[in-house]
C-alpha cells in the first residue's frame, strides 16, 4: 500500500537556506513577525493532517467516485468529515485576509501546503484550492457589498467555490461562449446558460457552493471583449449570510473521467439563475484570470505532489523488492541496487527538488510583488511571475506526469495494479497537463506574451540571476562539473531567446513550433540553475550539513549529467523552425 510522509525537511531547506525567505519576509511588514521556525511548525501540522487523514481516503475515493443521485452530488464515504476538519483547524484561509476571517500568512506557505495536498489526496485538494481562487477573484474585483457577504464563509470553508468557464462549443476559446446574463432592474442578472468540465461544481461537503460564471450581456461586444463575470450561488443568500431558496442551478451530469474520480467534475445548467455582475461589465475576463493565473500556480504543483506521492511510493518498493543479482551485493539484490531503476529514481527525485524548488522561489516573488514596499521591487517581482507562471504550470505537470510513469515502471507488473496505488498517480496525474489551459496553450503563452513582456526585462532578469549564480560557483572544485553543464545549457537557451524575440524565428508560425519545446529548454536550464544553487549552500554549509542535505549534491550532479544535456537536442529541434511541421499537407494525415 502507498504511504505519504510530507518532505518537510527538503521544504524548509530550499526555503530557508536557498532562497533566504526570511530575509524576504522581514523586508515585507505584512510578514515581518514570521520566522522560519513558525513556517516548520506549521507545514509539520499540515503535514500530519495530510498522512492521517487525507491520504488514506485517496484510493478508497479513487475506487468509489462521485454519485449524482436525484439530483444531488454524493462525495465518497470520509471525504465530508475530513473536509469539515480540514475547515475547523483553518487550513482554507491560511493566506487569505485577517480583513475576512483569513490567517493571512504568506502565499509561500501556501504553496508547501498545496504541495502535501495533492500529494496525499489531489481530488481532495481541488475543493479548496478552487475556493481560494474563488474567494480571490472576488477580493479583487468585487464590490463591497459582494466581498463582505460571501468571504467569510468561503473562508472559513462553509461555503466553496467553483470557477465556471468552459462550453461544449468553445473549449478553450473562450470568445466563442453562448451563456447570457440578462439585468433584472433589481441589480442582479438573470444568467443562462450550460458549462462544462465544473471542477467541484457542486458536493455534499459544504452548505452552498459559489459559482464564478463567465456570460456574456444583451449589449456584450463579440469576442473576450464581450464577456462579463456573475457571481452565481447554489442558494440564494439572505442579508444576514443565510442560505435560503435554491437558486436555478442544477448538476445535469458527471463527466466519467481517466482519474481524479472522488473529485465531481459536473455538467452546470444555469437556468435562469440569479446572478450578481463581478467587477465591471465586458471585463469579466481580466477578472477571472485572477483566479485562472493563481489556479495555474497551484496546478502546477498538483504535478509536483503527485510525482512526489509516487516517488515515495516507488523507492520504498525499490528498497524492499528483492530481485536479480547486483554487484557488490551477495545472494538477490534489492532493485534499488540496479543501474536502470536508480536511474529511474534519480530523474523522479532530480525533477520534484528543483521543481519544487522553483515554485518556492516564484511563490516569494508572488509575496514581493504583492506585499512589498519598495514600488521597483513590486514590479519586478510581477515580471518574473508572469514569466515563470506558464513554466510552472506547464514544466510541473509535464515532468510530473512523466515522473509518476517512472515511478509506476519502478514497481513492473505491481505498478499497473492498484494495489500500490502507482497507477492511480498515473491517472490522477494526466489532467493536470490539461486543464486551466492545456500545456502547449501555457507554452504559446509563455513565447508569445512573456518573453516580449515590458520589453523583455523580466527574462532578461531572470537570465541574469542564472548568469549570478554561475560567477559564484566559479572556481568551487566540487561544483565545477554542474558550472560546465550549466553554463552550455545557459548559452543553448539564450541563442534561441534571442532568435525567438528578434531574430529569424520571430515569425507567428515559427513561435507557435517552437512553443512547448521552449518551454521545455527553458524549465531543465531553470532547473539546473536550482540545482547549482542547493549545491553551493550545501557547501558552504560545510560540516554543518548532515547527509540528507549532502545528498542533494549527488542528485544535482545526476540532472546536470544525465538530464540537463537534452537542452541541446531541444535547441537544434527548435532551430529547425516549423517547416517540418507544416510540411505535410492536411488531407495526407
Amino acid at each position: 500500500m502507498p504511504s505519504y510522509k510530507a518532505p518537510v525537511e527538503d521544504m524548509m531547506f530550499v526555503l530557508k537556506d536557498v532562497l533566504g525567505a526570511g530575509q524576504v519576509f522581514s523586508a515585507i511588514p505584512a510578514y515581518a513577525d514570521i520566522d522560519t521556525d513558525v513556517v516548520e511548525n506549521v507545514l509539520e501540522e499540515a503535514g500530519r493532517f495530510c498522512s492521517e487523514i487525507l491520504q488514506p481516503l485517496n484510493m478508497s475515493g479513487d475506487a468509489e467516485g462521485c454519485r449524482l443521485e436525484n439530483g444531488v452530488v454524493r462525495t465518497p464515504k470520509g471525504f465530508a468529515q475530513a473536509y469539515a476538519a480540514f475547515s475547523d483547524a483553518g487550513w482554507g484561509g491560511l493566506s487569505a485576509s485577517p480583513d475576512h476571517g483569513g490567517q493571512g500568512l504568506p502565499r509561500t506557505l501556501q504553496i508547501l501546503v498545496d504541495e502535501m495536498l495533492s500529494a496525499s489526496n489531489l481530488s481532495f485538494g481541488l475543493f479548496p484550492g478552487l475556493t481560494r481562487g474563488a474567494y480571490e477573484a472576488i477580493e479583487a474585483h468585487g464590490d463591497e457589498a459582494l466581498k463582505a457577504l460571501y468571504l467569510p464563509k468561503m473562508i472559513a470553508g462553509t461555503w466553496t467555490g467553483a470557477m465556471a468557464l468552459t462550453e461544449a462549443g468553445a473549449g478553450s476559446d473562450l470568445g466563442m461562449l453562448k451563456a447570457t446574463a440578462v439585468p433584472r432592474g433589481d441589480g442582479s442578472y438573470t444568467v443562462t446558460g450550460s458549462k462544462i468540465f465544473i471542477s467541484s461544481g457542486d458536493h455534499d461537503m459544504a452548505e452552498n457552493v459559489i459559482h464564478l460564471v463567465l456570460a456574456r450581456l444583451p449589449d456584450a461586444p463579440a469576442g473576450t471583449k464581450g464577456i462579463s463575470l456573475f457571481l452565481c450561488p447554489k442558494y440564494l443568500v439572505d442579508r444576514d449570510g443565510t442560505p435560503g431558496a435554491r437558486n436555478a442551478i442544477s448538476v445535469g451530469a458527471l463527466e466519467h473521467k481517466m482519474g481524479i474520480h472522488a473529485q465531481p467534475t459536473c455538467v452546470m445548467n444555469y437556468d435562469g439563475c440569479r446572478g450578481w455582475l463581478v467587477g465591471e461589465a465586458h471585463r469579466g475576463l481580466a477578472a477571472m484570470f485572477t483566479m485562472m493565473n493563481a489556479e495555474r500556480l497551484f496546478v502546477g504543483v498538483q504535478g509536483l505532489g503527485v510525482a512526489d506521492a509516487s516517488y515515495q511510493t516507488a523507492a520504498t518498493y525499490a528498497r524492499e523488492r528483492l530481485q536479480g543479482r547486483a554487484t557488490g551485493v551477495a545472494g538477490t539484490a534489492p532493485i534499488i541496487a540496479h543501474p536502470d531503476v536508480r536511474r529511474m529514481l534519480l530523474s523522479m527525485l532530480s525533477f520534484i527538488e528543483a521543481g519544487r524548488a522553483l515554485s518556492l522561489f516564484t511563490a516569494l516573488e508572488m509575496d514581493k510583488e504583492k506585499c512589498h514596499p519598495d514600488p521597483e521591487i513590486r514590479r519586478a517581482s510581477g515580471g518574473l511571475v508572469a514569466l515563470l507562471t506558464p513554466v510552472i504550470k506547464a514544466a510541473l505537470t509535464d515532468f510530473g506526469f512523466e515522473a509518476a510513469v517512472l515511478g509506476q515502471q519502478v514497481l513492473g507488473g505491481h505498478g499497473y495494479i492498484r494495489e500500490w496505488g502507482q497507477e492511480q498517480f498515473v491517472r490522477d496525474a494526466r489532467i493536470a497537463m490539461i486543464y486551466e489551459g492545456t500545456n502547449g496553450i501555457q507554452a504559446q503563452d509563455l513565447v508569445l506574451r512573456k518573453l516580449p513582456l515590458d520589453g523583455g526585462r523580466p527574462v532578461r532578469m531572470f537570465l541574469g540571476l542564472i548568469r549570478d549564480t554561475l560567477e559564484q560557483a566559479d572556481g568551487i572544485a566540487e561544483a565545477a562539473s554542474q558550472c560546465v553543464a550549466v553554463r552550455e545549457a545557459l548559452a543553448h537557451l539564450d541563442q534561441v531567446t534571442a532568435r525567438l524575440i528578434d531574430g529569424d524565428l520571430v515569425a507567428s508560425d515559427e513561435r507557435n513550433a517552437a512553443a512547448t519545446d521552449y518551454l521545455r529548454l527553458f524549465a531543465l536550464v531553470t532547473f539546473g540553475w536550482l540545482w547549482l544553487r542547493m549545491t553551493l549552500t550545501v557547501l558552504n554549509m560545510g560540516a554543518n550539513a548532515n547527509a540528507h542535505a549532502r545528498r542533494k549534491i549527488a542528485v544535482g550532479r545526476f540532472f546536470a549529467d544525465r538530464i540537463l544535456p537534452q537542452a541541446g537536442a531541444l535547441a537544434r529541434q527548435i532551430g529547425a523552425g516549423g517547416a517540418p511541421i507544416m510540411a505535410l499537407a492536411t488531407e495526407n494525415f
